[in-house]
């Protein structure tokens, strides 16, 4: 029986922080135009995640990027800057959008 509470614990625990900030992404309105699985108007978090797997100074990259804006990685169509967006909370979703699979 406490086996199964711990692991239950654990997998609470794991999930938690995916779900804590998914629901950042979409406070912060990111979710208007990204989706995890698909493309919306920019590409779906997952592609964005096989994108930079490996790439050590993905998690900085992608938070300027939420911050600045960009454009011509994904197309044509430039991701605004988004100023409400401070540099933990950019960092925090960048990592996030890296751990999606």
């Amino acid at each position: 029986m406490k086996r199964a509470l711990l692991i239950m614990a654990a997998m609470a625990a794991i999930s938690a922080p995916a779900m804590a900030d998914e629901a950042l992404a979409k406070s912060k309105n990111c979710m208007a135009c990204h989706a995890v699985d698909k493309k919306l108007v920019g590409p779906s978090y997952k592609d964005v995640a096989a994108k930079y797997a490996g790439n050590a100074g993905a998690v900085d990259m992608l938070a300027a990027k939420i911050i600045k804006g960009g454009s011509g990685v994904w197309g044509a169509i430039p991701m605004p800057a988004n100023t409400q967006v401070n540099e933990a909370d950019a960092k925090k979703l960048a990592a996030w959008v890296l751990s999606v699979k």
